[in-house]
């Protein structure tokens, strides 16, 4: 259990801290938020490397440790915070719920993400046009896999009717098809679970444009 107030450090538009923040809200938990500016390099800076030497957001201090990686922060919140559960109570159903998560996490999303984009422009010298094309073409991938993925498995939510970690996986990414304008018409069950999400009354909370930092940019 943690042994003190929680810290969360993130940026507002960051998907990884924008799932630790649905977790952190489906679970009840106060926190505090420091906000660190992808767009600067904060995250690159020596203060933050102390915490998180991986250079990433978001990263969340429990007052005994600073852990890292969305994932496995949620998971640590769902193991000592255990109502409401965020995977289902049986084997198989956890391995599911995983599996979509990982389906965002690990191959959606690292391939759209704001370092691989800055490495594709500088200094391999691709235009921002094709970047787009690059992950708009993942993002179409990686969502038509989740839409089977939903059609088997769905109901209200990603899986059943329950809130878990393949939603709080699944809205964050839907958010960033839509920055970079990939379609999502042929998605009808990943949008029906959104709007499940969005209908919950935590959620609304969690969202980019309600941070502190936001209302900066």
């Amino acid at each position: 259990m943690p042994d003190g107030s929680l810290t969360l450090y993130g940026y507002w538009r960051s998907s990884a801290a924008w799932r630790v923040r649905l977790a952190l809200a489906a679970k009840g938990l106060a926190y505090d938020s420091v906000p660190i500016d992808l767009r600067h390099d904060v995250q690159s800076g020596a203060d933050y490397l102390a915490r998180n030497p991986q250079g990433l957001v978001p990263a969340l201090d429990i007052g005994s440790a600073v852990l890292g990686q969305s994932l496995a922060i949620i998971e640590f919140l769902d193991e000592t915070h255990p109502e409401p559960p965020l995977l289902p109570g049986d084997a198989i159903g956890r391995a599911r719920v995983r599996a979509a998560a990982l389906m965002v996490a690990a191959d959606i999303h690292p391939l759209g993400n704001l370092r691989v984009q800055r490495y594709l422009k500088s200094p391999l010298g691709v235009e921002q046009a094709v970047v787009d094309d690059w992950t708009r073409h993942w993002v179409g991938l990686g969502l038509a896999a989740l839409e089977h993925f939903a059609q088997r498995h769905a109901g209200e939510f990603m899986y059943g009717d329950r809130f878990s970690l393949a939603d709080i996986c699944l809205v964050p990414q839907l958010y960033n098809a839509r920055r970079v304008m990939a379609p999502l018409d042929s998605y009808p069950l990943l949008l029906r679970a959104e709007s499940a999400v969005q209908g919950l009354s935590f959620a609304a909370a969690a969202a980019p444009d309600m941070q502190t930092d936001a209302l900066k940019a």
